[in-house]
């Protein structure tokens, strides 16, 4: 998919959300398509992608079918995303998705498989205890996971150098692989913003 495509699809939940279609929360992206674009040309399709609850682009350059994607958003799945079928997970709870990243790692590696994991995280994710255990954890073992960073300077809708105190200080602390890239977010933190009523 090109970034247009992803913007369009994007738009059209955003009609659906807006016309009372979807009867939960919505998370919708912007602002990171070449981004994602980009790292995704390393995403192989026996690779793992996991995710936090922004993850409709991340589901669609997995490959998930548009048309699957939409029919789980509009069950009101868009914050909790999960396709097995695709290798494609996602948690609501923030960091939620690093201790199934180290999982899969050690399952891909007692069965000598060559697949990775790519655990996309939050600014405000990478700052909390739950990823530094996994990271600390996967670099020990040496387990196939690729963390991808995604930095818009928010938490939630606060930014995060403000809550955390400290600026975010990206790959110098890592030594396993990682990739990391910042945005600005061109949609709300949840809903349309016009609304939002269940």
């Amino acid at each position: 998919m090109n970034a247009a495509e992803l913007i369009a699809f994007e738009d059209d939940i955003a009609a659906e959300f807006e016309a009372g279609k979807i009867k939960a929360p919505v998370h919708l992206a912007g602002g990171n398509e070449e981004q994602l674009i980009k790292i995704f040309r390393g995403v192989r399709p026996e690779d793992w992608v996991l995710c936090g609850w922004r993850s409709h682009y991340h589901c669609l350059l997995k490959g998930v079918p548009p048309e699957e994607l939409k029919a789980a958003i509009l069950r009101g799945r868009s914050i909790a995303l999960c396709f097995p079928k695709y290798k494609v997970l996602s948690s609501a709870i923030v960091g939620g998705i690093c201790p199934w990243a180290v999982g899969l790692a050690w399952a891909i590696r007692k069965r000598e498989g060559a697949e990775k994991v790519h655990c996309f995280i939050g600014d405000m994710t990478y700052r909390t205890g739950i990823f530094h255990e996994c990271e600390t954890y996967g670099l020990g073992h040496d387990l196939p996971i690729h963390w991808v960073v995604e930095d818009n300077r928010m938490s939630v809708m606060t930014n995060t150098v403000e809550v955390w105190g400290s600026e975010y200080d990206g790959e110098g602390s890592f030594d396993g692989e990682f990739t990391d890239y910042s945005y600005k977010m061109t949609r709300p933190h949840v809903g349309i913003g016009k609304f939002v009523k269940f």
